[in-house]
C-alpha cells in the first residue's frame, strides 16, 4: 500500500509538473493576428466553391455563417462597403463611427479608430501591416500601420490583378517580419458579383472566390514558413462586409443573403465547431484584441465581444 501511495504521488507530481510546463509554454508563445477581409462574400457561394484552404481554417477553428453585418441597436447605414469595412475594422456600429455610405461623410474614425490604433495604445512597439486594394479603407479608416500597402483598383479585372499584388506583398511580410497584427483585403469577389451576379450558380463569381482561396493558402503557407512558427500562436480571422443578391447588395437590411456573412476564427487558440451564439461583424476587433492580450477599455466603447476563442487557464 505504501509503495502504491508513493507511485500515485509520483504520477500526480508528474502530471502537475506537466500541466505547469504546458501553462508556462503557452504563456511564452508570441501571439499574432491575421485578419482577412473578402468583399461581397455570399455564404452559400463560399459553401459551393472549391476552397480547400478556407475549409482547412474552418476545420481548425470556430465559424458562423449567420454573422450579422448590422446590430440590433442601429441599422440606418446602407449595406455596402463603407460602413461594412469600417465596422469590421473599428468594432463599433455606424451610429458611432459615422460612416453610412461609400462617401465617408460625417465619419468619426478619429474617435473610433482602426483596431491597429487600439493595439498600439497597449503595445506601442508591436508592428502592424495593412494590404488593401479598395483604396477608401487605406484613405479613411487605416491608422497606425507600420507597413502600409494601399492600391486603387477598378473593375473586376483590375481587382483580380491587384488582389494578386496584395497577396504577393503580404506573403513577403508575413514570412519575414515580426508583424503582430496584419489586415489583408481582397476585392475581386465583390466586383465579379456586381458584373456577373452574386450567386453560387454564377461561374465567374464562384471562380473569384476560389482564386481568393488560393491567395489565402499562400498567406497561411508564409506564416508556417516562419523560422519560429512553432513558438508562435497565430489567430486567423476571416469575414466580409456583406453578401449580395442579383448584381447588388444595397438596401439589404431584410435580405438574408446580404446581411448574413461568414465569420471564421481559426488557430490553436480558437474553439472548434460552429458557433451557437449570434455573431456580429463588430466582434472581429474584440476577438483580435483579446487574443493579443489587449484589455478592452471602457473609453473605446466597443460594440463587439470576443467570440470563438478557447477559454484560458486561470
Amino acid at each position: 500500500m505504501r509503495r502504491l501511495t508513493q507511485i500515485t504521488a509520483v504520477v500526480l507530481l508528474a502530471l502537475s509538473w506537466g500541466l505547469e510546463t504546458s501553462s508556462l509554454r503557452g504563456a511564452e508563445y508570441k501571439k499574432y493576428v491575421l485578419a482577412i477581409g473578402i468583399d461581397g462574400l455570399r455564404t452559400d457561394a463560399l459553401d459551393a466553391a472549391t476552397t480547400p484552404h478556407i475549409d482547412a481554417l474552418k476545420e481548425n477553428g470556430a465559424f458562423s455563417n449567420t454573422c450579422k453585418i448590422l446590430g440590433t441597436r442601429y441599422q440606418k447605414n446602407d449595406t455596402i462597403s463603407g460602413p461594412g469595412w469600417t465596422s469590421y475594422l473599428t468594432g463599433v456600429w455606424a451610429d458611432k463611427h459615422g460612416v453610412h455610405d461609400n462617401e465617408f461623410g460625417g465619419q468619426k474614425i478619429d474617435r473610433y479608430p482602426h483596431f491597429f490604433n487600439l493595439l498600439k495604445q497597449q503595445f506601442p512597439d508591436y508592428l502592424t501591416a495593412s494590404f488593401v486594394d479598395w483604396y477608401p479603407i487605406d484613405k479613411y479608416v487605416l491608422s497606425k500601420a507600420d507597413i502600409r500597402v494601399g492600391f486603387e483598383a477598378h473593375g473586376a479585372d483590375g481587382y483580380t490583378t491587384f488582389d494578386q499584388m496584395v497577396a504577393d506583398r503580404a506573403v513577403n511580410v508575413l514570412a519575414k517580419r515580426d508583424v503582430r497584427a496584419t489586415m489583408v483585403y481582397f476585392g475581386a469577389t465583390d466586383e465579379n458579383g456586381h458584373r456577373h451576379g452574386f450567386h453560387p450558380s454564377v461561374p465567374q463569381y464562384r471562380k473569384s472566390i476560389e482564386t481568393v482561396d488560393q491567395h489565402i493558402g499562400r498567406l497561411v503557407a508564409a506564416i508556417k514558413s516562419r523560422p519560429d512558427y512553432d513558438q508562435e500562436d497565430w489567430l486567423i480571422l476571416i469575414s466580409s462586409d456583406h453578401g449580395g443578391e442579383g448584381k447588388g447588395h444595397g438596401s439589404g437590411h431584410q435580405v438574408p443573403d446580404i446581411h448574413n456573412i461568414y465569420f471564421i476564427v481559426s488557430g490553436e487558440s480558437a474553439a472548434k465547431g460552429e458557433l451557437k451564439q449570434q455573431v456580429y461583424l463588430v466582434d472581429l476587433v474584440a476577438t483580435a484584441l483579446k487574443h493579443l492580450d489587449v484589455p478592452s477599455r471602457p473609453a473605446w466603447q466597443l460594440d463587439g465581444k470576443p467570440v470563438g476563442l478557447m477559454p484560458r487557464p486561470q
